[in-house]
């Protein structure tokens, strides 16, 4: 009874049930939802190499944002020096097995959003992530992220109005079921 037991970490795959749907939201708020799924794989392909040596204290969450974040900043420099043809795209696209897809506009507005509002919406509100740590992740201050955050709700309540429903953002995207936006 005197000796502690050692707590093992998570299997990897128990992590990706439990935070993939996560990963995917931020993806799909950085990138959209045709680069995001690329980016969900990078992620969790660099993450399972990097998982035996993650401290067994860490916040897992943190860090698989932390690693989504850089392979979205990559995804979105290959994508500065490639092109992408298409016959004719989809007038809509299937909305089947994609989380949030029944907010499309919410979706489509975070999407319209500046790259540094919208990945503070996208870490703090989807990701639950607090602004220290987005600060972190974006390069600058928690005041300035906290003000990146806002800066994205209210640009969203605007690009929102007309939607009734929609109007308080955060309460939206807070309310939504785990698995949706989130």
């Amino acid at each position: 009874m005197g000796k502690r037991q050692a707590v093992s970490k998570k299997p990897f795959e128990t992590v990706v049930e439990e935070q993939g749907a996560t990963v995917l939201r931020v993806c799909r708020a950085v990138l959209g939802v045709h680069d995001a799924d690329d980016a969900w794989s990078d992620t969790f392909l660099a993450a399972l190499q990097a998982y035996p040596g993650l401290p067994q204290e860490a916040n897992v969450q943190a860090w698989l944002v932390t690693i989504a974040h850089r392979k979205c900043i990559d995804h979105l420099r290959a994508g500065n020096r490639r092109a992408v043809p298409v016959d004719s795209p989809p007038e809509h696209p299937s909305p089947l097995g994609i989380p949030g897809a029944d907010h499309a506009e919410l979706l489509d507005a975070v999407n319209h959003l500046p790259p540094k509002q919208r990945q503070a919406v996208a870490y703090h509100y989807l990701a639950g992530l607090p602004y220290k740590d987005i600060a972190a992740l974006l390069g600058g201050t928690p005041e300035a992220a906290r003000r990146a955050g806002a800066d994205g709700v209210k640009a969203l309540r605007n690009a929102l109005a007309s939607l009734p429903a929609l109007v308080d953002v955060p309460a939206l995207v807070h309310s939504l079921p785990k698995g949706e936006i989130r």
